[in-house]
C-alpha cells in the first residue's frame, strides 16, 4: 500500500502515447499553505479512518496534569502516537501501563500545531485478557501492597450488637433475608439502614457514600454492605477502590456479604469478616437467643455448684475444728466475747452519740455567733434601717410641704387683700396730679381747671377739675 502523503491531491488526465504531440496551455499553479494543506490531510485521515481498531504493545504512558492519557502504540517495526481524553479515560477498567498488549477503538487524526497524525483513542481493551479481570487483579495487588488485606488490622464481631448498620438496596432480596434472620434471632435489635443502589454506573459512589453516612450514626456496633447474587457485571460495584476504601475507613467491625458463595470482591478482602450470602452474614452477626440463654443457665449452675462446693468444705473444716480437745467450750467463751463486744459497742455508740450531740450544739452556738458577723445578714440591718429612715424622711417632707403651703396660701391671702388693685376691683379709684408724680389725697392740693388722672381697675380717666368741695370727715363709729 503506497504512502497516504505520497497520493496526488488532483490527478490530471493522462496523455494518449500515439496522439501527436500539441502545444500546452499554461497551467495555473495552485500553492497551499501549511495550514491548508494540514486541514486537507486531517480531513482526509479523520473521513478514511473514522472509526478503527488498532492492536499493539503500550509504551510512554503517562497522564498529565490536565487528565488526558499520552502514550505510543508500537509493534516489532512501527509505533503510533495517540491520546485518550480525560472523559473516556475515567470509563476504564484498568490501569493503562508500559508493555500491556492492548486493543485500541478510535480514528486517525493530525495535531495541527506540528504537523503530525496520532491517535485519537476512545476505548482500550487489553489483549487475551479481559478488562475487568485485568482492573480486579491490578487493584487487589495495590490494595494488597498497602496492606488493607492484613489479619491483623481485622477486627472481632462484637458478642451481642445492640445496633447494627445496613447498606444494601431497598429493592432486593439482601434487606429482607438480612430482617428475616435478625427478626427469628435477636427480635428488638436495633437496625439502622442506608439505602444504595448496588448496581449499575453510579452504583460504586453511592454504597461509599452510604457506608460514611453511616459510620457517623453514634452507637452503631457493626455494619453489614452487600448484595444478592449476580453476574460479574452486576456485582463490579464491590471491586470498585472507592467502595474498599470506604470500608476499610469504617470504624467498627464490617461483614461483605455479596452475591453467592462462589462470588469473590475486593470488598470481600478489606471487609473484617466474609459472609457468603447476605443471610449468612445476619447469622453471623447475631448468636441465636436459645445460645446465649443456655450459656447463662450453664455458667449460673456452674457458679452455684462452686459456691455450694466451698461452702461445704469450709462448714467440714469448722466441724474438725470444734471437734478437737483444745477448743472444749470454745463456742461458749466466743459466745460471752460476743456479748461484753455486744456491750462494748453499745457503751460507744452512747459515748459517740453524746459526743456529737455537744459538737453540734457547739457548732450552733458558734454558727449564731458568727452570723453575728455575717457581712450579708449587717447588709440587710442595715438596708432595713435605711429603709426606715428613708419612710420616716419622706413623711416628714410631706408634712413640712403641707405646712409650708398652707403659710404660703395665708400669706397670699393677705398680700392679695394688701394689693392696691384689689381695692380698686370693688370700685375705689385713684387720683393723680397730671405727670401722675403724686397721689391726690385733699381737694386743697387741686385747684379749678387742673387735669387729674384717675387710675380705675380697668383703664385710666384724664379728668378736669371744675370746682372742689369738702367732704365731712370719716370717723369711726366708736367715736361717734
Amino acid at each position: 500500500m503506497s504512502d497516504l502523503f505520497d497520493l496526488p491531491f488532483e490527478d490530471e488526465p493522462p496523455v494518449p502515447e500515439a496522439a501527436s504531440p500539441q502545444p500546452l496551455a499554461p497551467s495555473t499553479r495552485r500553492v497551499f499553505t501549511v495550514t491548508e494543506l494540514t486541514v486537507r490531510v486531517r480531513d482526509l485521515l479523520e473521513e478514511q479512518f473514522f472509526e478503527i481498531w488498532v492492536e499493539g504493545e503500550l509504551s510512554n504512558c503517562k497522564v498529565w496534569n490536565t487528565g488526558h492519557l499520552y502514550f505510543s502504540l508500537k509493534d516489532s517495526s512501527s509505533q503510533l502516537r495517540g491520546f485518550m481524553f480525560r472523559s473516556s479515560l475515567r470509563y476504564l477498567k484498568f490501569k493503562p501501563g508500559d508493555g500491556l498488549r492492548v486493543i485500541a477503538r478510535g480514528k486517525l487524526s493530525v495535531y495541527e500545531p506540528k504537523g503530525e497524525y496520532q491517535f485519537v483513542c476512545e476505548h482500550l481493551e487489553p489483549h487475551g485478557l479481559g478488562a475487568r479481570q485485568l482492573a480486579f487483579d491490578q487493584l487487589k495487588k495495590r490494595l494488597q501492597q498497602e496492606g488493607l488485606f492484613d489479619a491483623a488490622r481485622k477486627r472481632p464481631l462484637p458478642a451481642l450488637p445492640r445496633k447494627i448498620g445496613i447498606v444494601t438496596s431497598l429493592d432486593g432480596a439482601a434487606i429482607r433475608d438480612i430482617i428475616k434472620v435478625l427478626r427469628r434471632r435477636y427480635a428488638n435489635v436495633h437496625l439502622v439502614i442506608s439505602p444504595a443502589r448496588v448496581q449499575g454506573e453510579d452504583a460504586a459512589p453511592e454504597i461509599a457514600r452510604s457506608l460514611r453516612q453511616i459510620a457517623r450514626v453514634p452507637g452503631v456496633d457493626v455494619v453489614i454492605v452487600g448484595r444478592g447474587g449476580g453476574s460479574l457485571e452486576d456485582l463490579w460495584a464491590f471491586n470498585e477502590e472507592s467502595v474498599a476504601r470506604a470500608i476499610a475507613r469504617v470504624p467498627v467491625p464490617v461483614i461483605s456479604a455479596v452475591g453467592h458463595e462462589t462470588d469473590v470482591t475486593i470488598a470481600d478482602f478489606v471487609a473484617d469478616v466474609r459472609a457468603p450470602t447476605p443471610s449468612a452474614a445476619a447469622e453471623l452477626v447475631v448468636a441465636a437467643k436459645m445460645e446465649f440463654s443456655t450459656r447463662i443457665d450453664r455458667l449460673r449452675d456452674r457458679l452455684g455448684a462452686g459456691a455450694r462446693g466451698h461452702l461445704q468444705r469450709l462448714s467440714r473444716r469448722i466441724h474438725v475444728a470444734a471437734g478437737r480437745p483444745a477448743f472444749a467450750g470454745f463456742p461458749t467463751r466466743l459466745a460471752m466475747r460476743g456479748r461484753h463486744a455486744a456491750e462494748l459497742s453499745h457503751v460507744l455508740a452512747r459515748l459517740m452519740r453524746a459526743g456529737i450531740a455537744v459538737r453540734e450544739r457547739r457548732c450552733q452556738q458558734l454558727d449564731r455567733q458568727l452570723g453575728t458577723f455575717d457581712l450579708g445578714r449587717r447588709l440587710e440591718g442595715i438596708r432595713t434601717r435605711l429603709v426606715g429612715a428613708d419612710g420616716r424622711l419622706n413623711a416628714a417632707a410631706r408634712r413640712r410641704q403641707h405646712r409650708a403651703g398652707a403659710q404660703l396660701g395665708h400669706v397670699a391671702g393677705r398680700l392679695d387683700a394688701l394689693n392696691p388693685l384689689a381695692v380698686l376691683g370693688r370700685g375705689y379709684a385713684v387720683a393723680w396730679n397730671e405727670d401722675k408724680s403724686r397721689v391726690l389725697r385733699d381737694v386743697s392740693s387741686v385747684t379749678r381747671g387742673d387735669i387729674v388722672k384717675v387710675t380705675l381697675a380697668n383703664g385710666e380717666l384724664d379728668c378736669e377739675v371744675r370746682s372742689t368741695a369738702e367732704s365731712i370727715p370719716w370717723t369711726p363709729r366708736t367715736q361717734r
